[in-house]
């Protein structure tokens, strides 16, 4: 009888990938000072690309897949963390270089793990995941920038997709304009249920930029890169600031200096998956008392944890609207 089991990544000797619902024992897992029994797991844009092996990210074999979880505590070695405490983790390479939460069980160092606010169940932890603590993450960083909802207009790029729906909720219950750009403009009444003030086709955004544009935000949260983010760039006001933190259109930057000495645009570079630790229990601190509950409802998909692979082409051919939150099986 095997302990749990997982969703097993692995490669045959060719190099070829494959998906396997695998059974395993907690000596298969990986060092760790907290075993969790996992109970939530959810899918991002990183996890769709280990699952269909459209790009590099995973970088052991073989590997359980999965860069977030939430669940209960089964044992501990670390002060402070006890068993039958409720954790989330994000990052920290989990389901790149550390067996990660397409788990029945997981076992990772301690100073990983955050406690689950006491406003979340796991499965909405899940529904946040590293797509609503990144969301955060941007929203805390325009606001050292100096960024306050009487500046002007905020953009988010890939407002339906998982960072953007939380960061569209999140600047909207802050008292911003928010202007969501999509590519599914079929989403608008969702968008404006998590409570955009206006919405753009993301084909204004997505081609080649001009140095500068005519200034139409104060600031930003951009998902995308490439074209996107120069453009984005480009029409940012005097003084303002762009938080970027995504790559869906591409990792490179076709643009100029021009917003930056021309217009004293700052650029600020948003990182979830090392973030130390005082950043995280900020993040989610904060997620706990500004997120509010309809909106994360209304982003969120609850499926079985089977579906996974399912769901990962979908999501990385822009279908998926929101957040997915997986259900861990418990046999």
């Amino acid at each position: 009888m095997s302990d749990f089991s997982a969703w097993m990544l692995t490669r045959d000797e060719d190099g070829h990938q494959q998906v396997r619902w695998a059974a395993l024992d907690e000596a298969d897992l990986m060092d760790g000072d907290v075993t969790v029994d996992v109970s939530h797991t959810t899918i991002n844009y990183k996890d769709a690309l280990a699952l269909t092996g459209a790009s590099p990210v995973v970088r052991r074999w073989p590997m359980i897949p999965g860069i977030d979880f939430a669940g209960t505590v089964r044992s501990s070695n670390t002060a402070g963390i006890a068993v039958g405490d409720r954790v989330v983790l994000n990052g920290w390479g989990v389901g790149e270089t550390h067996l990660g939460g397409y788990s029945q069980r997981a076992r990772v160092p301690g100073d990983w793990l955050v406690g689950l606010p006491a406003a979340f169940s796991p499965e909405q932890a899940m529904a946040i995941g590293t797509a609503g603590y990144t969301a955060m993450l941007c929203v805390l960083s325009l606001e050292r920038h100096g960024v306050t909802a009487g500046d002007g207009p905020v953009l988010v790029t890939g407002a339906a997709g998982g960072v953007g729906s939380i960061a569209v909720a999140l600047l909207a219950a802050a008292g911003h304009e928010v202007i969501a750009s999509t590519g599914r403009t079929e989403e608008e009444p969702y968008l404006r249920g998590l409570g955009a003030a206006s919405v753009i086709d993301r084909a204004e955004l997505s081609g080649p930029a001009r140095p500068l544009a005519k200034e139409r935000w104060a600031a930003a949260v951009d998902c995308v890169g490439s074209h996107t983010l120069a453009n984005v760039l480009a029409g940012t006001h005097y003084g303002g600031t762009v938080a970027a933190c995504g790559l869906a259109q591409g990792m490179d930057l076709p643009s100029s200096v021009a917003p930056f000495i021309l217009r004293g645009v700052t650029l600020a570079g948003v990182d979830s998956v090392m973030a130390p630790a005082s950043r995280r229990h900020e993040a989610w601190e904060r997620l706990a008392t500004d997120l509010d509950a309809g909106a994360l409802a209304a982003a969120t998909t609850v499926r079985p944890l089977s579906e996974a692979p399912d769901i990962a082409p979908d999501l990385l051919a822009g279908r998926v609207r929101g957040r997915v939150v997986f259900v861990v099986p418990q046999d």
